[in-house]
């Protein structure tokens, strides 16, 4: 028992040092959520609803898919890459993982494990063109992006795959008490990226390459097999998107996915997280996320249009580059 009490006094000052060091290096971003928040709290517009649990709920349900992309997308842009055909894989793992169950009768795991299997794949050509080439990752994504589109409507024929069944809807639109499963996968998601780029060799290899890869191969480190694993964890990560964004609209689609690498690289790019490579944290690109969640609701809540809402993310995504390139100036003087 005494033990217990000394090993939880012993890490609690690290957990303070921890919580510290995140809100320290997350503090820009940090602010500007605060700000967002309070002003939608306060609008007459928006006052009413906004801070109602079911309006909160609402959000992170709907911001899960593109934190799913975006922390994937943190480590492949903090190697110094980008990737394109998140989007696209979203649609094909909805297609095959929906298709599995109605049209040819698997159980549901299996389905799953399908859809799982399509990003996983996906993400590893990628990372296998990537890591044994000099061809740049714009390209190759841009490539598999078109690929993984076109086999989506060839697989559905252009028509949504309809699953009705409860078991099938229950990822993407059940819930686990209160709490919506997409924000229970969030979770799981965001720790599990976390460890790896706090904790583990790998996440510290994803650094060295993304600041210097010449000097990452000097160092020992296996490049192209780190790039080869972010990409897969990337597709996989698009496949499991595509799965509960397919669960979420009780089908899978050849539409769906549309854009959405754009709203995982703002949600990174706004999270703080440099375009040039080698910095950034999966804690500022889950902060980054909410802003855009929380940006995109509060522009539906004061009813402004659609077309409108891209400028204005447009705009947003434009000074989160900024801000990294006057930080970025501003460490080289």
């Amino acid at each position: 028992m005494q033990n217990a009490q000394r090993s939880a006094v012993k890490q609690s000052p690290r957990l303070v040092r921890s919580i510290r060091r995140y809100g320290k290096e997350n503090m820009g971003i940090i602010i500007a959520f605060l700000v967002l928040v309070l002003f939608l709290s306060i609008n007459p517009s928006t006052q009413p609803s906004f801070l109602t649990s079911k309006n909160v709920f609402n959000v992170l349900r709907q911001i899960s898919t593109n934190l799913y992309l975006a922390c994937g997308m943190t480590m492949v842009i903090i190697l110094g890459g980008i990737d394109l055909s998140v989007g696209s894989v979203i649609a094909l793992s909805g297609c095959v993982s929906a298709g599995c169950v109605v049209r040819y009768g698997l159980p549901l795991p299996v389905g799953l494990l399908a859809g799982l299997a399509v990003g996983l794949i996906v993400g590893m050509c990628n990372g296998l063109v990537i890591s044994k080439t000099t061809i740049p990752p714009f390209i190759v994504t841009l490539a598999t992006m078109n690929i993984a589109k076109g086999l989506a409507y060839v697989y559905t024929g252009g028509s949504p795959v309809r699953v009705v069944t409860k078991e099938f809807q229950f990822l993407g639109a059940g819930y686990i008490g209160s709490i919506p499963v997409p924000v229970i996968l969030l979770v799981i998601v965001a720790i599990i990226s976390s460890l790896i780029m706090n904790k583990s060799r790998l996440g510290r290899h994803i650094y060295a390459v993304g600041g210097n890869p010449l000097a990452a191969r000097f160092s020992g480190i296996d490049v192209a097999r780190v790039k080869f694993l972010v990409h897969s964890f990337a597709g996989l990560m698009a496949g499991l998107a595509g799965i509960v964004l397919a669960s979420r609209m009780y089908s899978g689609q050849p539409t769906a996915g549309d854009g959405a690498e754009m709203d995982a690289i703002a949600a990174v790019v706004v999270g703080g997280t440099s375009m040039a490579g080698g910095s950034g944290k999966i804690g500022g690109t889950i902060i980054g996320a909410l802003i855009i969640g929380v940006l995109n609701n509060g522009l539906n809540l004061l009813n402004v249009n659609s077309f409108w809402q891209y400028v204005v993310k447009g705009v947003v995504i434009l000074l989160a580059v900024f801000v990294d390139y006057l930080r970025t100036q501003g460490a080289k003087r």
